[in-house]
């Protein structure tokens, strides 16, 4: 029997439970078993991928709680922490002759593959302790390697103006990976679906969107409603290839103007170019020629479409606000929502207006209407700054 579940499939880890670093930006909580026990707990993720588990120190923790039967690996791939299935995953910087350099996430179906999987990574890179590290060999050996143990292969947020294949490598993907091989690509924090629609060689992927947690609080803050039979690795491909009544039936993200890339920006004087600024080479306000191009100025670049085109099989893609955007929901409403509802999914999907009013009253449960209907006013994010919902009505 098919199931709609919630799934975050891009999730780092700061620090291991010793405190070695394993992703340098990421917040040192981000231990693997506090991101399984905050997805499972307070989120209500039921699928997540926690993206750093190559690192042989994690994968050291991970055999602890699997030892003492506090986690259990799952006969179709994956790991069961509560109600929530956690997929091991690695991020990995490769960069091609000529090209700029990309990240890519392969997923692997359990542990022991994972651990050979990071044997052979560790010939080919400098610290395969560290988390989305530069791998020296060309990407399809990578993919090669990745779909030979029985993994997927998945490039990362694809547009972003930093280490991304359309946004810093090429301009089409077979340059630099065998599409046809490849079952999903991640959109990122600054694009949607809509927006990738203007590249038709991207019409036959499915879309994922996911969160980049680089913090517990940051986990869910885009993700996807996936249809599967149970929240397994199996599962999982089968539905990013859209086989057998499986697939992607929603795409929760960030409105795209919320991204701290969407707008093209200048790095001298951090102005956030307007709409219609869009193709100059300096920036408008003090003329220097340092301006990072957004995302939807390099979507429109490398566009071959006039208008965005969604094929049938292309789900809905909502623009979900995070509840941290919410005005007014601080840190003790958020917490008085969550010890009535369970968790942040029941809070954005299920709880009834008139449930949430009794709560937290009449003026953040407006704001929370509006953002399921997508109809919250937001100012548009640049130059590595988010964007925020506006103040009032």
């Amino acid at each position: 029997m098919l199931k709609d579940y919630y799934v975050d499939l891009h999730i780092h880890i700061g620090r291991t439970e010793k405190g070695q670093a394993v992703k340098i930006s990421a917040a040192n909580n981000l231990t693997f078993f506090n991101i399984a026990h905050e997805a499972a707990n307070r989120k209500g993720m039921e699928m997540i991928s926690i993206i750093d588990t190559h690192s042989p120190s994690v994968q050291d923790e991970i055999m602890t709680y699997l030892d003492r039967g506090d986690m259990v690996e799952l006969d179709g791939g994956g790991i069961r922490y509560g109600d929530t299935s956690i997929i091991l995953g690695s991020e990995i910087e490769v960069r091609d002759p000529g090209m700029g350099p990309a990240h890519l996430l392969a997923y692997m179906p359990n542990l022991q593959v994972m651990r050979d999987f990071t044997t052979w990574m560790s010939r080919h890179m400098k610290n395969v302790e560290l988390s989305s590290q530069r791998i020296y060999v060309p990407a399809r050996t990578l993919q090669d390697e990745v779909l030979g143990r029985g993994g997927i292969l998945i490039p990362a947020h694809i547009f972003t103006p930093h280490k991304s294949v359309y946004g810093s490598a090429t301009r089409h993907m077979n340059d630099l990976l065998d599409a046809a091989q490849i079952p999903a690509v991640e959109l990122g924090l600054s694009a949607d679906s809509e927006m990738a629609g203007y590249i038709s060689e991207l019409d036959e992927f499915t879309y994922v969107t996911n969160s980049d947690a680089h913090s517990l609080a940051k986990i869910g803050r885009e993700y996807n409603q996936i249809r599967m039979a149970a929240p397994t690795f199996s599962e999982l491909v089968l539905a990013l290839q859209r086989q057998e009544g499986r697939g992607v039936t929603a795409n929760y993200g960030l409105n795209s103007r919320l991204g701290k890339y969407h707008r093209t920006y200048c790095s001298i004087c951090e102005a956030v170019l307007d709409e219609e600024e869009t193709g100059v080479e300096r920036c408008v306000n003090c003329g220097s020629p340092k301006i990072v191009r957004g995302v939807m100025d390099r979507i429109m670049a490398i566009a071959d479409r006039e208008q965005s085109y969604q094929p049938a099989h292309r789900p809905p893609y909502h623009f979900q606000i995070p509840l941290e955007y919410i005005p007014g929901l601080g840190p003790k409403k958020l917490e008085l929502l969550l010890s009535h509802f369970g968790t942040e999914m029941n809070v954005l999907h299920r709880a009834t207006p008139e449930a949430l009013t009794a709560v937290i009253g009449e003026e953040i449960t407006s704001y929370l209407v509006k953002a399921r209907e997508g109809a919250l006013t937001l100012e548009v994010g640049g130059g590595g700054k988010y964007g925020k919902v506006k103040n009032h009505s």
